[in-house]
């Protein structure tokens, strides 16, 4: 259960194990060291193989103050319009880009993202899951 009490569905419980399946199978053909967009067109190639729906460096709508706002948002990928993937390919992950990650799912109105650093020597060590509070 989420903070918020929200539980996830069957569904979106089946996506986060399929992105962090996909994630895993693009650090073990590739590994470390490669740019951010390189693991970006890869995980991506993988969720079409997987026929699991996503838009890459997809614009995020959010609502503030009863208004719907279509500017200044922006996710590497979205997968079913359930799930938002930050990727990074850095040594160290700066805690203002797991904050970013929750801002966006509270500002978005979703349950769950991820923050997937691929510059890990083990991929398990990279994937980090959120949740909106």
């Amino acid at each position: 259960m989420l903070k918020n009490n929200y539980v996830l569905t069957e569904y979106e419980n089946y996506l986060c194990r399929e992105i962090a399946d996909c994630a895993y199978q693009v650090h073990k053909e590739l590994g470390p060291g490669l740019l951010e967009k390189i693991y970006e067109a890869c995980l991506c190639h993988e969720l079409r193989k997987r026929d699991i729906p996503f838009r890459r460096q997809a614009k995020l709508p959010f609502l503030y103050d009863g208004i719907s706002f279509d500017e200044g948002m922006q996710v590497d990928i979205i997968v079913e319009d359930l799930i938002i993937v930050e990727l990074k390919a850095v040594t160290t992950v700066n805690p203002v880009w797991e904050a970013q990650v929750i801002s966006h799912l509270k500002l978005a109105g979703l349950h769950v993202g991820f923050l997937v650093n691929f510059n890990v020597v083990l991929i398990k060590d990279g994937i980090r899951r959120f949740s909106s509070a």
